[in-house]
């Protein structure tokens, strides 16, 4: 079945120049390296915030949390909306709205309204990884797209690597309404990138679209990942993340009606239904689940084993850095070998948290730090690409969309349930939670791409 799909999408692609293509996948590249900074800057930066905003304190974590929602919250709807419109000028307004609503943080009086633009530029975001994902895929075939999620791997390694470095800088240099700004000023270069390239609209006449659904599902999705991201915590009231569970449950059910009756249903079934599409979205949200637990629980370990800040620092780096270096490596390896990179991967992944719940030496955490760090950077932007493979190149937008939303609200559950098992259990455990999810993956990324073959 598979064989046949790519040789068929290939039809769709529109044409540009080979120069016109790089500057489209450079512009989709600079706006990559936004996200990260854009949360893991955010993050760093709330204490100042809070320090120095008129507001309630209890505001502080929707600094983080208004973003991540609204992101999760837009991206479908974003990534239809950017396959019916012209793809990087759709592509262009979401960078500016980024670079805009970084600008005015600056600016911003009070916490209410810091949030309010937060959340502003999450819609922003979603519509710059949308619009990027499917100016992308209308302009590189299926053969060409690990090369091309290999430098988005890349890209993304790097900025996760060093976002907490650059963060810690720009508020030693400008304080905390640099951490926002900065990340805008990235945008807007990204929009100046596409200035001058072609609209490239599709050129099919846009299928119904069911607006409905759309919303209800950034509803369940928004609903859910905040209240994850909320969570159970020390001053968070209980009703807080209940009342979020239980509207993304509405929603949820409100969904499977308004799906049922829509001509053309929001959510892509067709691509839910290819079974390699659906294993890897699990596999990166696994990868991505181990990598965010790592950065949590590791400094925990050290800290319990007497580790000092120099040694803590090497740990980190050694979980961290080889996704800066090794992802072009890994486009090459998934020439031939995705499945058994990524089964690989997160095997090694899930048998090294196991190995870290029995060890209490600081030369073992490094070397465990080491491995999975390797696992992370040789898999990074694989399963992006092989999953996008299936997509065709006029429904980038919502493929790549659907993907990044299952990534993110599988990232999102396991960095919860690690963070509950950690102040219950402590740090090992926690890590044990995501290496269960890795092997899990492992097993369904092995049987469910067999199939797909």
């Amino acid at each position: 079945m598979a064989l046949g799909i790519p040789l068929l999408r290939s039809a769709f692609m529109l044409v540009l120049s080979l120069r016109q293509r790089r500057r489209a996948l450079v512009a989709a590249l600079v706006a990559d390296a936004v996200f990260p900074l854009a949360i893991t800057g955010a993050t760093g930066a709330v204490p100042e915030v809070i320090a120095e905003l008129r507001g309630a304190d209890a505001l502080g974590p929707w600094i983080v949390l208004a973003y991540n929602g609204l992101f999760a919250a837009a991206l479908l709807l974003a990534g239809a909306a950017a396959d019916r419109l012209a793809r990087t000028r759709f592509f262009a307004v979401g960078n500016l709205v980024v670079a805009t609503t970084g600008a005015l943080t600056a600016l911003a009086p009070n916490l209410a309204s810091l949030v309010a633009l937060r959340a502003l530029a999450g819609v922003g975001a979603a519509m710059c990884a949308a619009g990027g994902s499917s100016m992308i895929l209308a302009v590189y075939p299926p053969e060409e797209r690990r090369r091309v999620y290999g430098y988005a791997g890349a890209v993304l390694g790097s900025s996760l690597a060093l976002g907490p470095v650059v963060s810690q800088g720009l508020m030693a240099l400008g304080g905390w309404p640099l951490v926002f700004m900065a990340p805008g000023a990235v945008a807007a270069l990204a929009a100046l990138a596409v200035l001058g390239l072609p609209g490239l609209r599709g050129p099919k006449t846009p299928e119904p679209f069911d607006l409905a659904g759309a919303l209800l599902f950034g509803t369940v999705v928004a609903a859910a990942v905040t209240a994850l991201g909320l969570g159970f915590g020390a001053g968070v009231p209980w009703w807080a993340p209940t009342g979020l569970l239980l509207l993304a449950a509405a929603a949820a059910a409100a969904l499977v009606r308004a799906e049922r009756r829509a001509a053309v249903p929001a959510l892509p079934v067709d691509l839910l239904r290819i079974p390699a599409y659906r294993a890897y979205a699990v596999a990166t949200g696994a990868l991505m689940g181990m990598l965010v637990v790592g950065l949590t629980a590791l400094p925990r370990l050290g800290s319990a084993h007497r580790m000092d800040a120099g040694e803590t620092a090497v740990m980190l780096s050694l979980l961290t850095v080889p996704s800066t270096l090794l992802p072009l490596l890994a486009a090459r390896l998934a020439r031939r070998l995705a499945r058994q990179l990524v089964t690989t991967g997160l095997t090694v992944c899930a048998v090294t948290a196991v190995l870290l719940q029995v060890t209490e030496e600081p030369a073992y955490l490094l070397a465990g730090a080491g491995v999975l760090g390797l696992c992370l950077g040789l898999t990074e932007g694989v399963p992006d690409g092989q999953a996008l493979r299936y997509v065709p190149s006029h429904r980038g937008g919502a493929g790549a969309a659907l993907f990044s939303t299952a990534r993110m609200s599988l990232e999102t559950f396991v960095l919860a349930a690690a963070t509950g098992v950690m102040a219950a259990l402590g740090p090992a455990p926690g890590l044990a939670v995501a290496g269960a999810v890795c092997l899990a993956a492992a097993l369904l990324v092995r049987k469910s791409v067999a199939l797909s073959a």
